[in-house]
């Protein structure tokens, strides 16, 4: 606040002397006055004199010094105009460390209006000796130190300055060291002790040198400090830092006790000689030792106090490493710390263009969004960079303008892999460490009609049974498509115009939305076995895109049909027949054989017979599987002359179908027989053609019998229960469950099973499709089969 008012007051007496001057009534005059320091009351000069003032006014026109920065360094006297001193001047506290020092008054007088400005020049005197920190140094040297070894001494001080400050050291007289004098500048000069001679600790085991301080002056003044140099025995391997240059970088306001650098030196003796401890050197001023510490044992550097990177960006700091042994080696290295400013502001990202969904069928290229990224930091903490990751379909093209990008797709993009992404965007400065911020968008792919239809098989294989009702649904298809809405809307239709394969299509129906076939009418084994058509499955698409399987249908032969007896058959049709037995046959003649037919297979057409109604039971007997009728004793004069038999043939259908057929035995005498043999001759070639039928039959079964034991074994010991897979995909499939023949040889009975179903395969009632389902069994059957 004085000095705002004094610098007031300058300024209004500066306009005052202006307008005196301009108006003529005003004056000016400077004079330039020296006086040494240290003089108390001093006469510096008569102003009133130098400036040929008349010394009778001084009072009147009031006299006086009106304006200085050290007013109370001098005093004028009003009845002379004799400048005075007021007290001692003490140069060093006025002008500290400046080469001149120059005091600068400006006096007035009113009455008119004068302005003198006077200079006071204070001349140093060599008021002040060199002095020393320390006035004993005590240093211990290795007798095997080598030649050239520097050892940097404490410099002394000297508060005078210019010529009168230190200009030179002296070292007493000795043999072995040398003094080399350093100049740094603002830290003035600094004493380093130099061996130039081996030293010999057998000879001499200390040494005192005397370091004297010499200033300028006039006559010179001087200081001394004792050096006391104690010689160790071999320590002969200094500490070498590891690093040439310590440069580090720390940010201002760092928290104390912040690492800043940890400088590493390593030394090659072993033991004490080799243990290193780190410390400032002696030049460190006290100001860096209150903001800086070094840890002795690790060399680390810590903050101590406040770091300003505006009170200053850069310090220097001595570090000398020293060795523990008897001489210790010190080796000196400079550390540069370089203050920078701090990154407080994280980047910003923009988003000022979003195309939210984007078409799977873009090219690469194709412009997503446009991004702006904005940091308020300057320099290097303001330069931004904006990544993504690298595993998406998609990059960042920098614009012309800085921090201005586009977001493009990189790749082909495929919805049905990928319906969206997620876009971190991450913006990082440059700034040391760096700050970032990341900003995510989500980017929805839309579909496009690039997938068709797919059947879940490429051919069906459906089984129906016959005497289905037309107009129910019989099996199903069905297609799936990987696209979305009306892309992935799939209708079906049956190709009426596919060639060979759209004979049957007008059997049947579709439903276009689900896919549900239905039968236009019924469908009957006997007259149609197996048949295939294609369906064809679209999108609705624009364009629509298609595919198509092929559906095969085999018909199941369902017990439809009643079994048709040929034999016996009376002359008029109907089933009614007449035999003639002589009666003196033996037990087991063979009287007449039943022979029947069944238009159904399998099971469905496998006749058995039985006898519905006989006179007497204990004449006649029937084959149950080959219809046979013999006579069960020979003939008795009491027994009846005419006996009536009714056959009845069934299938082995679920429900089974049957037949019956009525057979009239009359028992006649021998020759009655033969002359009944002679009227039917003209029938017993046809019966010689049977029995030799017949017997080209057994021996047929007799050799497949055989071929079926051996394929038996061959299975049981493949252990192979895959009969679905066998039979289910028979090109030659004529739906045939099972087809078998029964006769009887000697004590053994025999049953031919055809290739199409194994014993105990079932049709599993309401199955999908009426699926053939094989029971995964195996069991010990009673009979032996021949599998032809």
């Amino acid at each position: 606040m004085e000095q705002r008012g004094r610098g007031w007051w300058e300024r209004w007496q500066w306009l005052l002397f202006f307008a005196a001057f301009l108006s003529g009534k005003g004056s000016l005059a400077q004079i330039r006055y020296s006086v040494s320091e240290e003089h108390d009351r001093a006469v510096v000069g008569n102003i009133a004199k130098d400036l040929g003032i008349d010394v009778r006014t001084l009072k009147e026109r009031g006299f006086r010094i009106v304006s200085s920065s050290n007013n109370s360094l001098f005093t004028v006297n009003q009845s002379d105009g004799i400048l005075y001193v007021n007290g001692k001047i003490d140069r060093e506290g006025v002008c500290e460390r400046s080469s001149s020092c120059l005091i600068n008054l400006k006096t007035i007088l009113e009455n008119p209006l004068e302005i003198h400005y006077v200079s006071v020049e204070v001349v140093d005197v060599n008021d002040h000796s060199p002095s020393f920190l320390d006035q004993k140094t005590r240093l211990e040297i290795s007798e095997s130190a080598l030649r050239g070894v520097k050892f940097q001494l404490q410099p002394a001080r000297d508060p005078d300055g210019g010529i009168n400050s230190i200009q030179l050291y002296k070292l007493s007289q000795n043999d072995h060291f040398r003094l080399e004098v350093k100049d740094r500048g603002e830290d003035g000069k600094i004493p380093i002790l130099i061996l130039q001679k081996s030293l010999d600790r057998e000879v001499a085991t200390t040494h005192k040198l005397v370091l004297t301080a010499i200033d300028g002056g006039k006559p010179p003044k001087s200081g001394t400090a004792e050096i006391h140099i104690d010689v160790l025995d071999v320590n002969d391997n200094a500490p070498l830092f590891t690093d040439e240059i310590y440069t580090v970088m720390l940010k201002e306001n760092a928290p104390i006790g912040t690492t800043v650098i940890q400088v590493n030196a390593s030394d090659l003796d072993e033991g004490s000689n080799g243990e290193i401890v780190y410390s400032f050197g002696n030049i460190v001023s006290s100001k860096l030792r209150k903001l800086f510490e070094i840890n002795p044992v690790s060399g680390e550097i810590t903050v101590k106090g406040h770091i300003d990177y505006e009170e200053k960006d850069k310090y220097e700091l001595d570090v000398q490493a020293s060795d523990k042994g008897f001489a210790p080696l010190t080796t000196d290295k400079s550390v540069t710390i370089k203050i920078v400013d701090v990154n407080d502001n994280v980047p910003e990202i923009e988003v000022t263009s979003f195309s939210r969904a984007v078409s799977e069928d873009s090219r690469p290229g194709t412009t997503v969004a446009l991004i702006s990224v904005n940091d308020l930091d300057s320099g290097v903490n303001g330069k931004v960079a904006l990544s993504l990751p690298e595993h998406l379909p998609f990059k960042l093209m920098p614009s012309t303008q800085d921090n201005i990008y586009s977001l493009i797709t990189s790749s082909p993009l495929d919805r049905e892999k990928e319906f969206q992404y997620d876009v971190t965007l991450t913006a990082v400065d440059s700034g040391q460490p760096p700050l970032s911020s990341e900003k995510t968008i989500t980017v929805l792919i839309s579909d496009v009609n690039d997938n068709s239809p797919q059947f879940s098989v490429s051919q069906y294989a459906f089984y129906v049974a016959e005497n289905n009702v037309p107009g129910e649904s019989i099996f199903t298809v069905s297609a799936s498509d990987k696209d979305l809405d009306e892309n992935a809307l799939v209708r079906y239709q049956i190709c009426r115009d596919c060639g060979d394969d759209s004979k049957y299509a007008s059997f049947l129906n579709i439903n276009s939305e689900n896919g549900h076939v239905y039968a236009l009418k019924s469908f009957d084994f006997e007259t149609l076995k197996s048949f295939q058509f294609q369906v064809l499955a679209s999108d609705s698409g624009k364009p629509p895109r298609g595919n198509n399987a092929t559906v095969n249908v085999f018909i199941l032969d369902q017990n439809d049909n009643a079994p048709v007896i040929l034999s016996p058959v009376s002359a008029n049709g109907t089933s009614e027949g007449v035999e003639e037995v002589p009666r003196n046959v033996n037990a087991g003649h063979l009287v007449t054989k039943v022979r029947a037919f069944d238009a159904d297979v399998g099971y469905n057409g496998w006749l058995l017979f039985s006898l519905q109604e006989v006179t007497d039971h204990t004449l006649f007997s029937l084959d149950r599987y080959t219809g046979q009728i013999r006579t069960l004793r020979s003939f008795s004069e009491t027994d009846e002359a005419q006996h009536k038999l009714v056959i009845l043939v069934k299938d082995n259908g679920n429900v089974s179908l049957s037949a019956t057929a009525t057979l009239v035995i009359k028992l006649v005498e021998p020759k009655e027989a033969f002359a009944a043999s002679d009227v039917q001759n003209p029938l017993s070639s046809d019966e010689t053609d049977v029995t030799f039928y017949l017997i080209i039959t057994l021996a047929s079964v007799s050799a497949l019998f055989l071929i079926s034991v051996i394929v038996l074994i061959v299975m049981q010991c493949s252990k192979s229960t895959d009969f679905s897979s066998k039979y289910l995909q028979d090109p030659n499939y004529d739906g045939t469950l099972c087809h078998s023949i029964q006769y009887r040889s000697g004590d053994k009975r025999y049953m031919l099973v055809g290739p199409r179903m194994s014993i105990g395969s079932t049709i599993v009632p309401g199955s999908n499709g009426n699926t053939l389902v094989i029971p995964d069994r195996r069991r010990r059957l009673s009979v032996e089969f021949v599998c032809p």
